[in-house]
């Protein structure tokens, strides 16, 4: 639950420090299966390569949410708190969206007045009433989903997510 200014920054802080270095013991037979990640000295955004090109400046989590519903604060809460526990994961902020990275970019979060804009990929073109747009976009769907309060988490919401992240 949300309870102050500094509570997202916090629960971002500590999952930086546990994406440091992800290992997955049951996976990992070489080098190759350990992620490692890179923050940059300027703007503390954490990338998966040293000097990685981005958007560099500092923008907590914090101030994306600054005039917006409250109630989206306790639904990036809890997305936050599902996908950030996937092998892998790198969460990051922009001046307008917290950006979710796999092996790539699988998936952004853009807080919106009353709702959150969700962004992320699939293989094929998604139909139904949670997809309000699906488009082509180098070999893949862009899809974007508005999320307005807690009962807008579905367990197909979750799987589109999952699905990007094994995408991407």
């Amino acid at each position: 639950m949300y309870s102050g200014s500094g509570y997202l920054e916090k629960a971002r802080s500590a999952m930086a420090d546990r994406a440091l270095l992800v290992l997955n013991a049951s996976k990992a037979s070489n080098l190759t299966d350990i992620v490692m990640s890179w923050t940059c000295p300027k703007c503390e955004r954490e990338l998966k390569a040293p000097n990685q090109i981005h958007y560099c400046a500092k923008v907590s989590i914090d101030s994306l949410f600054d005039g917006k519903d409250k109630e989206l604060i306790l639904v990036f809460d809890k997305i936050l708190a599902e996908v950030a526990g996937w092998d892998g994961v790198l969460v990051s902020t922009t001046p307008h969206c917290i950006v979710f990275v796999h092996n790539y970019t699988f998936l952004i979060i853009r807080p919106m007045k009353k709702a959150l804009d969700v962004k992320f990929y699939s293989k094929t073109m998604l139909h139904g009433n949670l997809i309000i747009k699906s488009t082509g976009y180098e070999g893949k769907f862009e899809n974007h989903i508005r999320v307005i309060a807690l009962d807008d988490l579905t367990q197909q919401l979750f799987g589109y997510l999952y699905q990007s992240w094994q995408l991407l």
